[in-house]
Formats: C-alpha cells, sequence, structure tokens
C-alpha cells in the first residue's frame, strides 16, 4: 500500500509540470534519483533492511518517469500500467532489486517507470496515431 500511495502522490504531483516545463521536470527527476539513492541507502542501512516499504522515493522517480513527456490524455493509465510493473516485476525489473543498497532500491522502480513510458508511447503511436494503419496497411 504504501507504494500505491507514493505513486498516487506523485502522479497528482506531476500535474504541477505542463509540458512547456519538461527541462525543469527532467532536472527534478535527475535530483530525486540521486537523492533518494542516497536517502533510500542510509535509511535501509540503519533500518538493517534491504528495501524497507516505507521509503517511496523510488515510486515518485519511477511515476514521474512514467508520464515524462507523455500526453496527459495517457496519465491515467501510466499511474496503473507503472503500479502493475512494479507490482508484478517481469524480466529484468525483479533483477534490478539485487544492485547493491539504495541503488537496488530505486532501479526496479526506475526501469519499471521507462517501460511504462515505452509502453505508452507505443500504444498511442499504434492506437492513436496511425501506427496500425501503418503496419497493417
Amino acid at each position: 500500500m504504501p507504494g500505491t500511495l507514493g505513486s498516487g502522490v506523485a502522479f497528482l504531483l506531476a500535474g504541477v509540470y505542463p509540458a512547456r516545463h519538461l527541462g525543469f521536470f527532467a532536472l527534478l527527476i535527475a535530483a530525486v534519483v540521486l537523492v533518494g539513492t542516497w536517502a533510500a541507502d542510509r535509511y535501509a542501512r540503519g533500518k538493517g533492511e534491504t528495501d524497507p516499504s516505507e521509503v517511496v522515493i523510488d515510486e515518485v522517480a519511477g511515476m514521474w518517469i512514467s508520464l515524462f513527456g507523455l500526453d496527459p490524455s495517457l496519465a491515467l493509465g501510466a499511474f496503473f500500467v507503472f503500479r502493475i510493473l512494479d507490482v508484478l516485476k517481469p524480466f529484468p525489473i525483479r533483477q534490478a532489486e539485487s544492485l547493491p543498497g539504495g541503488l537496488g532500491i530505486m532501479a526496479d522502480d526506475l526501469l519499471a517507470g521507462i517501460a511504462t513510458n515505452l509502453l505508452l508511447r507505443l500504444f498511442a503511436w499504434f492506437f492513436l496515431a496511425g501506427g496500425m494503419t501503418t503496419l497493417l496497411g
């Protein structure tokens, strides 16, 4: 449940950054990834756990990557696809968890975010931008 809440808050906060501010949003994502990796590592070490459930900065970063540069009409779909990939952790997302420390905490959600973004871009191209007609002609 903490992951869904973290993703939900990130989803809502992402609405603050319209498409004309993508450069700032990209810098914000990079900062969250860097600081989040460091902070998650420190917190997990202090707690003696590999991936404490209360650490949700990884979901924030992954959700923002999911949404980056997408048309707002795909945002809700991005939320659901990201959560599905984050929970099911298909290859190679699950394997990323085995990286050490904060990197392992962050990496699975970063990959889930990248996969979500790419899947929705493919969906949009195929169904909304004429890709199906191009391929099936």
